[in-house]
């Protein structure tokens, strides 16, 4: 068991090296989108919030909306069940990241 919570411990020290912690796939987007308030505070901020109310997949899908927001709009105007459900919980998602991070 030990080397087991070594190995893990070792993993998460290179993740954290010079101060950086692996970033997750909403933050990404937002710090390569060329608006010029994601920085980093906010885009870490926006990303917890993915994390609370996103699956790994549907974060991988609304990162796209910061490069392509007409995919946004295709999805938003879709009618079909699976499209529906994401919006609902993309719609979440916002909610809950414009509550924790306006400001």
């Amino acid at each position: 068991m030990k080397p087991v919570l070594f190995a893990a411990a070792v993993a998460a020290s290179f993740s954290v090296i010079s101060g950086v912690a692996l970033a997750g796939p909403i933050e990404r987007a937002c710090m390569a989108s060329d608006r010029a308030a994601g920085n980093r505070a906010l885009c870490g901020c926006i990303q917890q919030a993915a994390d609370a109310t996103l699956s790994g997949g549907d974060q991988r899908r609304a990162a796209k909306f910061f490069k392509d927001p007409e995919a946004a709009h295709a999805t938003w105007i879709s009618q079909t069940a699976s499209d529906d459900a994401f919006w609902e919980r993309y719609k979440s998602f916002g909610q809950t990241a414009e509550a924790s991070c306006a400001g």
